[in-house]
Order: C-alpha cells, then structure tokens, then sequence
C-alpha cells in the first residue's frame, strides 16, 4: 500500500500516524512543508521518502510531490492529512490521481458548508436548529422576527469559534452583520444546551470500529471570545443511544475509514418543536480528528494507542475495543491574569496521582484552549468533578 501523508510533521504527534502505517506494513510517502532536517527524528524514521514543499498553498507544488511519488512507486492508494486546514488539498489531490479510498472534492465542499451538513443530520433522524444564510440585513431581521433573540451568527464554512456571535438585540445584529458582510455567514437560533462529542473510526464498510464522548467544562464560544477558562474530559462510558445516534450520521454522510469528530448539543431543558431535555442535536460533523491533543485524551483513557488503531482500520485488520473507557482523561485550560484560587503548582499537588503533565500552550492555540493546560485522568466522576472545581476556582 502507497500511503501519501500530506503534512506528517503539524502537529508535531502527527507522526505516530506514520508509526501506525509503518506497522502495518504500509509505504509512508510525506509531503511537508519544513527542512528535512528540521523534522522529528521519530518522524523521519517512521516515512519511506519525504518530499518538501515551500507551501502547502502551492498547488503545483505538492501537485509535483505527488506525481514524483506516482512515477517512483506506482498508484497512490492513500492521500489523508488528518488536518482540517487540508482536508480540501486531499480531496483536489485524490480527484487528479483517481485515488478513490476518500471524499472527493464536491462532496468535501458540501460536507465543509454548516448548512448542507444539516441535511444530512436530518436524514439519520437527528434534529438540527433552524437557520438562514442572509444575504442582506432585511433577511436576517426576517429570520430573527421567526425565531427570536437571542441568535448565533458565524461562517457556513469553517472551524472553531472565530467570527462566531451570539446576538441578543437588533443593534448588535446590525454591527455583526456590516463586521461579516464580506464573509459567507449562517444565522442559526440559539439553543440553550451543553456541547458534546462523539469521536470515532469507521471502518471500510463504515462500521464504526471505536466511538469517545467527550464533554465540556465551560464553553467553547466564551473560551475564544471572553478568554473563559475551558476544560473537556472523555466520559468512561458512551450509552447505546449515542452509539446509534452516531452510526445513523456515519452511515448519512458516508465515512469509510477515516475519523470522524462530530459536535452535538445537549437540551439543557425541554425545546418545543425540538426535543426534550437531555435530546441530542446535530451542529457539526469533521472528517478528521478530534483537535488539539484530544487524540492523546483518547489514548490516556483507553490505555491504548488510537494512532495504530487508525492504522488498522487503513489496512483492513480486524480491531475490537472496549465500549468502556478504563479512565476519564481530560485538561483544565486556564488564562493568564485570571486570579484562581490555586496555583497551578497547587493544583498539580493536589492531584499528584491523576496527574498526567501542564503544557503551556502558544497563542494560536491558547485562544481555544487556555494559555495552560493540567492534564489528569480520573477512575471516578467525583474525583474529576474536584478537579474541575479546584482548577477553576476564583478568589
């Protein structure tokens, strides 16, 4: 099998893919966009041949790479990158070498608008929150006149909560709309509900071979608006609900062997025309992993190695997980100058048997997550309830 793997060395854990690959048997052909010798030795141990671009916004350029590829070692069965940033230079890529093993362009496209997922949520029977794409400030009054303040205003395409809006009154409607007038933008009604998410791997015929729930302590719109403070865990258990409910979305969008991150609201209370409390609505589905070092949180409660579980799942071996996680590991980010009651020394005595380690993160990640992270994982809810309280508590 020719594995082409579009930028192995972002992030930097990216290449225990390339391990998993490698010990499958696979040839791991990279595309990076750094000095050769620059690359992680773990990296460069793990690839058959790399190949360096300047960019990966050059098409022509990692265009090249992957026909230099073609001609040294045959047909490209693979080309993934794993990263959101490239899932659409994957799917360019495989329409032009005829590599048939993911999404196409046109069908990445659709699957990358907001409001064409939705569809797609309705027909696996999951109910999704009403919406519009305004094209000018008449129609967005006209939608908010239907559904009532406050809403939610942020790109159709695009990841996180940049440019995301929560408008409670008509003179912020208007600001919002002329700061995005330029932008294609989704107006959605807001719904009062807790974010989940439900993380896995399909297999070839897009059975679902691994599923994780992880939950939010805090929110991520506040997080990266008002620099909130922001934890996740992964939950020890995914009840039979969840893991239908995620299956019908697989089966509707069509994953085969890839990852998959889908984000869901949970009621916080009773919704009419909607659901009752504790129901799940779909908000968005990613075709690549969970962010951040999410997968390492996965890796942290399974006591296993989600990297060469993915690699299985490419190269058609069979694989069986546990449906309950032996822990629940999760991070508490929290913001410089915020004044907590505890010291993040504290909080690492504190929680000396959980703990698993503190990374200060640089600003284009801390924005989402905390300029520091406490990592731990947890044997029992009340414990990891503790945490959250003592990492989070002000003076």
């Amino acid at each position: 099998m020719n594995f082409l793997f579009i930028s192995p060395n972002y992030p930097e854990s990216f290449w225990m893919f390339c391990r998993g690959l490698k010990r499958q048997g696979a040839r791991v052909l990279a595309v990076v966009d750094q000095p050769y010798d620059s690359l992680k030795p773990e990296l460069r141990a793990n690839i058959d041949e790399c190949f360096v671009v300047k960019s990966f916004h050059d098409y022509q350029e990692v265009l090249r790479a992957a026909g230099y590829f073609t001609w040294k070692y045959g047909k490209i069965d693979w080309i993934e990158s794993n990263n959101e940033a490239w899932l659409t230079l994957d799917a360019r890529l495989r329409d032009d070498f005829h590599v048939t093993t993911g999404f196409s362009l046109e069908q990445i496209t659709e699957f990358q608008s907001k409001a064409a997922m939705k569809q797609y949520y309705e027909r696996a029977g999951v109910p999704v929150s009403r919406y519009c794409l305004p094209k000018t400030l008449e129609e967005a009054r006209a939608f908010v006149q239907e559904v009532g303040f406050p809403v939610v205003l942020k790109p159709d395409h695009g990841v996180g909560a940049s440019f995301t809006y929560k408008i409670s009154d008509d003179a912020q409607l208007v600001s919002c709309f002329e700061q995005t007038r330029d932008l294609h933008m989704i107006l959605e009604e807001y719904i009062d509900a807790d974010v989940i998410t439900l993380d896995g791997i399909t297999d070839q015929d897009g059975q679902i071979r691994f599923l994780g729930s992880m939950e939010y302590v805090g929110n991520c719109m506040d997080s990266v608006q008002q620099h909130d403070s922001i934890g996740t865990y992964y939950t020890f258990d995914v009840s039979d609900e969840y893991r239908q409910i995620a299956q019908r979305v697989a089966d509707s969008f069509g994953i085969r062997s890839r990852f998959f991150h889908g984000e869901y609201f949970r009621l916080r209370e009773d919704k009419p025309g909607l659901g009752k409390k504790g129901m799940l609505m779909g908000l968005e589905v990613n075709f690549r992993p969970p962010g951040g070092f999410a997968p390492d949180l996965l890796n942290y409660s399974n006591d296993m190695d989600i990297y060469d579980l993915w690699a299985q799942v490419i190269t058609g071996h069979e694989t069986s997980v546990s449906s309950r996680l032996k822990f629940s590991a999760g991070f508490a980010g929290r913001r410089n100058g915020v004044p907590y009651r505890y010291s993040v020394h504290e909080i690492e005595d504190m929680f000396r048997p959980e703990l698993l380690n503190t990374e200060y993160l640089p600003p284009a990640f801390a924005a989402a997550m905390g300029d520091v992270t406490i990592k731990a994982r947890f044997t029992s809810m009340e414990r990891r309830a503790e945490f959250f309280l003592k990492a989070f508590e002000r003076q």
